[in-house]
Parts: C-alpha cells; structure tokens; sequence
C-alpha cells in the first residue's frame, strides 16, 4: 500500500490549503516533528451509523447533532475560554481590556479543524490545539488566554453547554409526545380492547388505558428532567490537579481567585456552581447518560407493543402509512414497522452506553488514565440516539392508524374466556372463591377442547345457573362491564390538563 504522505505533506496537497481567514493558514508539522496526517477531505467515508449518508436520518437528528458535532463542540470551547476571560476580567485577574480584545476577536469560525485534528491526535485533547490559535488569533492578548484553568476545566464546561442546549432539546420532545399521548388517552378512554399478559388473553382494557400508562410513565421522565437538570449542569473545574493551586490560597476572608473565578463562570454561562472538584466524580454525566437509556427504554416499550399490535392476526394498530416506507424488496404487500425497530433498537444501543458512563465512574486518584474519554463518545451518541429515538416516536403516535372496531372483534376470539374470571366472583360470593375456580375451570377447560361458547357452557351448568341468572351470566360476559379501574386511571393521568 503506498505511502498516504508525499514529501511530508498529505497526498501531496500543499500545506494550509484550507486558505484564509483560518488560524495559521500556511502552518506545518514542523513545530511537532511528524508528518501531517490526510487532510480531511480525503479521509475514508464514515463508519459510525449517526454519520453516514446513508442511515444518518434512520439514527440520528440533524437538530441535535448541530448542538453535539465537532464544530459545536469547538464553538463552545471558544466560548468558555472567552467567558473565563471575562470573569477574570470583571474579577482584576486580568486585564479588563485584555479580556475585552480576547472576547472580540476570538472567533470559532477561523478555528483552522484540518489543523485542530492535527495537533489533538498528537497531543491526545483538543484544548491546547484550540487554545493556541486563539492565542494567535488574539496577538499580544493572547497571553491571558487559560489562565488558572486547564485542560479538562475547558472540556468539560463545554460539553456543559453542550448538554445544556441538548436537555432543552429532549424536554422538547418528551412534552410533544406526552402532548400526543394525553389526546390518544383522552380520545380513546372507552375504546375496548384485549388485555394481554404473556402475550395471551387477559382481561379487557381500553387503549386510552393503555395510552394513559405510557403518558404517565414520559410524566415522571419529564419530573426527572427537572430534577437531574442542576445536577446535569454541574461545572467540572479544579485546575491542575483539582485545587486551581495556581490561582493562589487566597487570604482572611477573602476566598482564592479559583473559588471567586468558578462563582462567576458559573453564573454567566448559567451552569451548577459546585462544592468541590469533580474532576473526577462523575456521577453526573452517568445519571444523564442513564435518563437518556430510561426514557430509549420507555419508548421502546411502546414501540415493541405497536410492533406486536400491528401484527396481521392482531391489526388493531399500525405505524403511519407512507409509501414505500418498511417495504421488501421481494414481497410487494409488506409494511414493516420500521419506525418502532429503530427505536427498539436505539434502546439497545443507549442502554449500552449507559453501562459504559458507569464504568467511567471508576477513575484512578485525580485525573484518571483513561475513563474521561468514554465520556467522548457516550455523551454526544447517547443525546444524538435519544433523540432520534423520541422524533421517531413523535412521528408514529401522532400519526398511527388505530383500528378500534378490530380491537373489538379480538375480544371474542377466545370464546368468551376473557370473561371467566367476572363469572368467578360473582359466583365465589355463593360458594366460595375456591370452589367457584373449579367450576368455571371445567367449563373454560370444555370451551378450550370443543371451541363452544363459555356463555352457552355457562348457562347449562346446573352449578352455575343454580346461583346466577342468564341476565346474570350475560351481563358478567360482558367485557364492557369488567373494565375495573382501567376508567377510573385515565381520568387520574388527565387529570386537569
């Protein structure tokens, strides 16, 4: 295989051929002593699902991805470098006038990224790469740039952003199905249908009931949301070694410029301010990596029951109709569900991730050997996932075809023994609940064998009628009159909204 450098430039493209108005446009690898790697023009096509031009849409949203891609990602490390000049500024760390030029001419579009990628796969972090252009950028200021910060302080305060911009999102969407799912609730409080446990025939419910579940279970995942936020927005900052030591010790009663310095950034960028270093505490990022996985997990329960429902000896409900969509490429009848299999399976992937933030739980003393950059990949994937996941929800609840005369005429395909249990108690409080089980049993057991009517078993049963009437046995057949609490419920989760 040849060589992909040429007289130590890439394929034999000239150095800064990004041209102007990008930091350093003419610069080379001498100042690190290796050969340039490929531009990225030439670079391989994609191999990750969320970036391929192909499946992208399939996995992915362009919404969130402008909120968690590269050059957000370098936006907002140009934003906390210009925010922590401004706070040391207002603090007299340094120079008001130097923050002043910093904030005005540190720009994230002339962030040269053919450069950027460079100097990060050398260095192993993108921050001291950013944090010389700026410099550049910044002439003589440029020497206030990162003072009493360091590399993961930028970082982290910028994924902050980033997942700050990316909870708005997904609060965004969690509201819009639940938005969705209390119309369907409220729309379909009477519509009878089977209840299934262990995917057989249980006892009736009505798919506003079910509807309703759903909705309270997106409910508490919007309470939750709430509730991580200031957790989730936790500023990760200690300098050095977690003690901002360059920053000094500070004197009585007057706090180190580290603690003052970390009050103000937190303030002006709207982060959590925190107690101490979490460096490397990151319970933080696990929990919001573990929401995202909760609600996949949610939702994937919702898809796999329209997958199940869908099916063509259920069709009570289907995915939205739009042509070609979940077509084979052999059999012209086919209308898979395709939307209910990616969300399905983005929880399996989320989930995933999930496992992988807690094992970035477990770092060695204060800056640890490798967990953080976990962190790398299942922060922007898992937000990128979760989101697609809840567009793709979105799109199928508020447009699925719900089939409520089929899901009646399920009810009777047992035979009546979706029934048995009402005729149970009603008989129980004659004789007994136990004796009254096995009287029903041998009845359901002959309905099972010879395929006749529970109701017409029932009403030759001498056990039977010698306690209950046919209006009696014909009422307790009747699935509309064993609906419980299933009501009752509805109205609980609807309740004033």
């Amino acid at each position: 295989m040849p060589s992909p450098y040429i007289n130590g430039t890439p394929n034999g493209a000239v150095n800064g051929e990004n041209g102007g108005g990008l930091v350093g446009a003419g610069w080379d690898s001498s100042s690190w002593g290796i050969d340039l790697p490929s531009p990225l023009h030439s670079l391989p096509g994609n191999v990750s699902m969320l970036d391929s031009a192909v499946f992208r849409t399939m996995f992915g949203t362009d919404k969130m991805r402008e909120i968690m891609c590269d050059k957000a990602y370098v936006a907002r490390l140009v934003e906390v470098e210009v925010a922590l000049a401004k706070v040391e500024g207002d603090l007299g760390i340094i120079p008001a006038e130097q923050a002043a030029k910093i904030a005005k001419y540190a720009d994230p579009a002339k962030i040269n990224l053919e450069r950027l990628r460079h100097e990060t796969d050398i260095v192993g972090y993108s921050i001291l790469p950013v944090i010389r252009q700026i410099g550049e950028m910044c002439g003589e200021s440029g020497k206030y740039v990162h003072i009493g910060f360091n590399t993961q302080d930028i970082h982290d305060l910028a994924v902050s952003l980033q997942i700050k911009a990316g909870l708005d999102l997904v609060e965004k969407q969690i509201n819009e199905a639940r938005s969705t799912l209390l119309k369907l609730a409220k729309e379909h409080r009477n519509s009878i249908m089977m209840g299934r446990t262990h995917l057989q025939h249980a006892l009736p419910i009505t798919f506003g009931y079910k509807c309703a579940i759903y909705l309270d279970a997106l409910d508490r995942h919007a309470e939750r949301l709430q509730q991580i936020r200031p957790r989730a927005l936790l500023a990760s900052i200690g300098g050095a070694s977690g003690s901002l030591g360059s920053m000094g010790m500070g004197s009585e009663g007057v706090e180190p410029d580290g603690v003052r310095t970390i009050s103000a950034i937190c303030k002006y960028l709207g982060l959590t301010e925190p107690k101490i270093c979490i460096h490397v505490a990151r319970d933080h990022i696990a929990e919001i990596v573990s929401f995202l996985a909760n609600v996949c997990g949610t939702l994937a329960k919702i898809a796999f029951d329209i997958i199940l429902l869908s099916a063509i000896e259920i069709s009570e409900v289907k995915e939205p109709f739009v042509p070609h969509r979940g077509a084979s490429s052999t059999m012209p009848h086919k209308r898979n569900p395709i939307s209910s299999e990616i969300i399905t399976a983005i929880a399996k992937l989320t989930r995933s991730h999930a496992s992988t933030a807690m094992d970035a739980l477990v770092g060695d003393f204060e800056r640890p050997t490798g967990p953080w950059h976990l962190e790398f990949v299942v922060i922007p994937e898992t937000f990128t996932y979760a989101s697609n996941s809840l567009n793709q929800a979105n799109f199928l609840l508020s447009n699925m075809s719900i089939n409520t005369e089929r899901m009646v005429k399920n009810l009777s395909l047992s035979n009546g023994l979706i029934m048995a249990e009402h005729v149970m108690v009603g008989l129980a409080d004659k004789v007994g609940r136990i004796q009254a089980h096995d009287i029903i049993y041998e009845d359901c057991k002959r309905c099972i064998e010879t395929g006749e009517s529970l109701n017409d078993l029932l009403k030759v049963n001498k056990q039977v009628t010698k306690y209950l009437t046919e209006d009696d046995i014909d009422w307790r057949m009747n699935p509309r009159n064993y609906l419980g609490s299933c009501l009752a419920w509805v109205d609980k989760v609807v309740a004033g909204r």
